[in-house]
């Protein structure tokens, strides 16, 4: 491997010290149209092996934009769908660290159909390992389907372009009206990017990644030996309804919570986290948004949105393709009322109870709010499946608010009548103790002992098996 590319710079910073092997690094061009000699494209502009992060087997590939502008080629691609073969066969997580001005256009259909290959094989590993992507330059066209169809995809906040159009291209837009290629954009606009990042912070953050992650599909949850107690007791919990992040971070062993796609949806968060060192994902509703200093930044609805649901549902998908259990908090009103959201929100929502639904590991859910009409019910309730559902003491959990219910159910009457029925129903309809005395919660715990009671909850729901109806797959 050369020693001077930053391609193979990258794979350096990214693995364990000395344990990359390359694969490949003889390779090159077949292709002579348009004078392009074999002897011009080193490992064919990408680079390709196996290492070690952490002490876990990944296989890495890193285009190295200094030879053609790292474009994509037969033998190029060719050597990406043999890093993958070997990855399924041992069952190793794949990361791709993209610098590519994409298709080369002097192998015209042998490349186009090089893209497919490499297309085809991400599908084929969806699912069986954790695949990662980290664009570092150029990412466009065709390109761009490589980190949508992988699970997780990083982003270097200056350097990085990510498009399937470039923004001059866009009808009505240029790119100093809207680079809709930037990291920004793609994070916080399109949901593509989980982290944003500069480049070292990047390769750092991939192998706090890996640690989490099973290295495939048979493997179960990561585990690892945990020194934080088990019962530790928070009392700052029960301030935390609104930011759950920070609640996320507050009953994670030694508060290391992994926040993924943290730029988008920011009603929803999603992340991983380690509880008695075995990896849990978690997804939360959130109302508030702390800064650094916890103090309220930014008010948001404690509503589903569509963009947050979708979020939400493919989180939970790859969670149970790799058997990873995962805990909600639960703090829910209702559903985003905007002519925007009323577009998309019926199929999304669906589609996030389908993921709760349909998943079959071990699934805690912890209503930290309310937890009202069905918008409650879409968040992991015991009625989609949830396997043990916690409360805390003043959480609310029913049809609606009581003050909107009693002005529904005694129209005309007088603010003291309809004050008083709100308390009424408050107390019968929406209280934690009303519907724990129903079914719908097993237990009412106190905010700050949450930690013990999740940790004794999914080792109890360690050994979980559900079967579900024979079928090819679902359809929604």
């Amino acid at each position: 491997m050369s020693t001077t590319s930053k391609a193979s710079q990258r794979i350096t910073a990214l693995l364990d010290d000395n344990s990359f092997v390359e694969i490949g690094g003889l390779v090159t061009a077949r292709a002579t149209d348009f004078n392009m000699k074999p002897n011009e494209t080193p490992s064919d502009g990408c680079i390709t092996g196996y290492g070690v992060i952490g002490g876990k087997p990944v296989y890495v590939y890193s285009q190295d934009a200094s030879v053609m502008n790292g474009t994509i080629g037969e033998m190029h691609a060719r050597k990406i769908t043999g890093l993958y073969d070997l990855a399924m066969k041992t069952g190793s997580p794949v990361i791709g660290l993209i610098d590519s001005a994409g298709l080369r256009l002097q192998e015209a259909a042998d490349a186009l159909n090089a893209f497919g290959t490499i297309y085809m094989k991400q599908t084929l590993a969806s699912g069986v390992i954790p695949q990662i992507t980290a664009v570092l330059g150029s990412c466009g066209g065709g390109l761009a389907l490589f980190p949508t169809l992988t699970d997780f995809t990083f982003m270097e906040e200056k350097s990085g372009k990510l498009f399937v159009n470039a923004p001059n291209a866009l009808d009505g837009n240029v790119v100093t009206k809207c680079d809709s290629s930037a990291a920004a954009f793609q994070s916080e606009e399109s949901g593509i990017v989980d982290v944003v990042a500069d480049e070292t912070t990047i390769l750092s953050r991939i192998r706090d990644l890996v640690a989490f992650l099973p290295s495939n599909c048979e493997e179960g949850s990561d585990s690892v030996e945990c020194s934080d107690d088990l019962n530790r007791v928070n009392e700052e919990l029960a301030g935390c309804t609104g930011d759950t992040s920070v609640a996320l971070s507050i009953l994670a062993d030694d508060n290391d919570f992994f926040e993924v796609k943290a730029g988008y949806a920011r009603d929803m968060v999603t992340g991983f986290m380690k509880l008695d060192g075995v990896t849990v994902g978690a997804v939360a509703n959130r109302s508030e948004v702390c800064d650094e200093e916890g103090n309220v930044a930014e008010k948001l609805e404690a509503t589903l949105s569509k963009q947050g649901c979708e979020k939400a549902a493919d989180f939970i998908a790859f969670c149970d393709a790799f058997e990873i259990p995962v805990l909600t908090l639960t703090n829910v009103k209702g559903y985003q009322a905007t002519m925007c959201s009323e577009k998309g929100i019926a199929r999304a929502a669906a589609k996030l109870t389908y993921a709760f639904a349909n998943a079959t590991v071990p699934k805690v859910n912890v209503i930290v709010g309310k937890a009202l009409g069905t918008a409650g019910i879409v968040m992991n309730s015991k009625a989609i499946g949830a396997d043990m559902t916690f409360a805390w003491p003043d959480a609310q959990i029913g049809t609606m608010e009581g003050k909107l219910a009693a002005k529904i159910m005694y129209d005309g009457q007088g603010a003291d009548v309809i004050n008083a029925k709100a308390a009424e129903y408050e107390t019968m309809q929406l209280s934690a103790g009303s519907a724990a005395r129903r079914g719908y919660v097993d237990r009412i715990v106190e905010a700050a002992e949450t930690r013990k009671y999740v940790i004794g909850a999914f080792e109890m729901l360690f050994s979980k098996n559900e079967d579900r109806p024979a079928k090819k797959h679902g359809t929604v």
